[in-house]
């Protein structure tokens, strides 16, 4: 070997390195996060259920859950980056895909009071209802392009990431 691809290597292996260092520390991160708002939402839940309160705050408490879940798919994305050293883009469509519930959940729940106190705010909160469910279709159908038809795929999938193999279809690269 010569020299230039000797320094590419030493190179690459350094920059391997530093990827990998990243991708841990942002697992650690995002799991400490998630952890501390399902520990912060189980707290709030049974705050709420003994006050009575549950009914009033649901969508608040599903907005969080969602959140979570964001969290935990995002984390899930880093971890097949560090593992497979390769960006996937179905973890973000799924992300995506949760954000965009998320939202339309929150706008949803709050257009009643929206419409009794401004008629332009909810004729924009009907606009962005509009755009959202819009998003949710390109998502969904992005999706759909990414992901295989075959039920048994999706189990497949599920099982190499179990024992970290990779997918051979690929389409699911």
């Amino acid at each position: 070997m010569n020299r230039t691809n000797t320094l590419r290597h030493w190179l690459s292996l350094g920059f391997n390195f530093v990827e990998d260092a990243v991708y841990v520390g942002l697992g650690l991160l995002l799991a400490g996060v998630a952890s501390a708002l399902l520990i912060a939402e189980i707290i709030y839940f049974v705050q709420y259920l003994v006050n009575g309160q549950l009914s009033e705050n649901i969508v608040m408490l599903l907005d969080r859950i969602l959140l979570i879940i964001i969290f935990v798919e995002v984390l899930y994305t880093v971890q097949v980056s560090f593992r497979q050293h390769v960006l996937r883009p179905g973890p973000f469509l799924v992300v995506g895909l949760i954000a965009v519930t998320r939202r339309i959940l929150v706008v949803t729940a709050e257009l009643p009071k929206m419409a009794r106190e401004d008629h332009a705010i909810f004729q924009n909160a009907m606009i962005e209802l509009g755009l959202l469910t819009v998003l949710i279709v390109a998502l969904v159908i992005s999706l759909h392009f990414l992901r295989p038809d075959d039920p048994d795929s999706a189990a497949q999938e599920q099982s190499n990431r179990s024992s970290g193999r990779r997918p051979t279809d690929s389409r699911l690269r």
